[in-house]
């Protein structure tokens, strides 16, 4: 069985969506969604690991990664629209039922899709996914303020997540010192080179200004897990500092069957915890597609 990922583009009305294919199509298929600043790079071990027995589709985002950024004046930067866009994808490349694997903003843009077509849903994987209100109180709150009041004093504060060390926090905050060396540093230099792009700095800024949208949404997205109960395997690292760890058993509320693991990591576990991660998606797939 081949575990060889392949590169491709595709045209999505009328905007170039670069992902990475790997698997035999006739498996059970996987979306991958990533977070921010990253792009698919992050799925790349993940995909070569599981390829012997499933199908693994990882787009970028426009603005993202690989795929075309087109100009903010022609494209809307929200996670409404992009959702829209990568739901448009799985159309595209005629990928018709799928286990969603929902992190960081994936997890927002990939719950709409859930919502809008829960018959494509075989189940969700979840890793530091933000859908609870739990998960943002107090580390967001001065975020919060700023979309309610903002002004030039605290929008700096919020833009300042927008740079190289920002980009970098990403993969090491909260992250004690012994697991450093797990983390690949070409990942996060290869994710601010993108967004090192003229004009990408502020896409990031505006996307990241809509967030509020999403959770407004989160009791829509507790309605459709209570609703249709999908199968959940939710992966949380101790050390997250962007999303409360209590976040991950809100989980349970709605799917009391859901499987939930807090692993000695943080943000970027598939970084730093890969071979428990494939381990427990190896145990939640075979067990969902048994």
């Amino acid at each position: 069985m081949s575990r060889q990922i392949f590169h491709n583009t595709v045209n999505v009305d009328g905007i170039d969506i670069f992902y990475r294919e790997a698997g035999d199509k006739t498996n059970p298929s996987l979306l991958l969604l990533h977070g921010f600043p990253t792009s698919s790079v992050m799925f790349k071990n993940l995909m070569v690991a599981l390829a012997d027995k499933y199908h693994l589709v990882a787009p970028d985002y426009p603005g993202f990664g690989f795929s075309a950024f087109p100009d903010r004046n022609s494209f809307e930067y929200s996670f409404k629209n992009i959702s829209a866009c990568i739901a448009r994808f799985t159309e595209v490349i005629d990928l018709k039922k799928f286990t969603i694997y929902l992190h960081d903003y994936g997890a927002t843009m990939g719950l709409r899709i859930c919502v809008n077509h829960p018959e494509k849903i075989d189940g969700l994987i979840v890793q530091n996914g933000n859908a609870y209100l739990e998960g943002v109180e107090k580390i967001w709150d001065e975020v919060r303020d700023y979309w309610d009041h903002p002004t030039e004093e605290k929008k700096k504060k919020v833009y300042a997540f927008i740079s190289a060390a920002g980009t970098k926090s990403q993969y090491y905050a909260g992250l004690p010192e012994a697991l450093h060396s797990r983390v690949s540093p070409e990942t996060w230099l290869l994710d601010w080179e993108r967004m090192s792009r003229p004009g990408n700095a502020e896409m990031q800024y505006e996307l990241n200004c809509t967030y509020k949208s999403n959770i407004e949404l989160f009791p829509v997205f507790q309605e459709y897990f209570r609703t249709y109960q999908p199968p959940a395997l939710v992966m949380w690292g101790k050390y997250e500092p962007y999303f409360n760890v209590a976040e991950a058993h809100c989980y349970k509320r709605d799917l009391p069957d859901a499987q939930i693991h807090i692993l000695d990591g943080s943000h970027m576990l598939l970084e730093t915890n890969f071979d428990e991660v494939v381990e427990l998606i190896n145990g939640f797939l075979s067990r969902n597609f048994a």
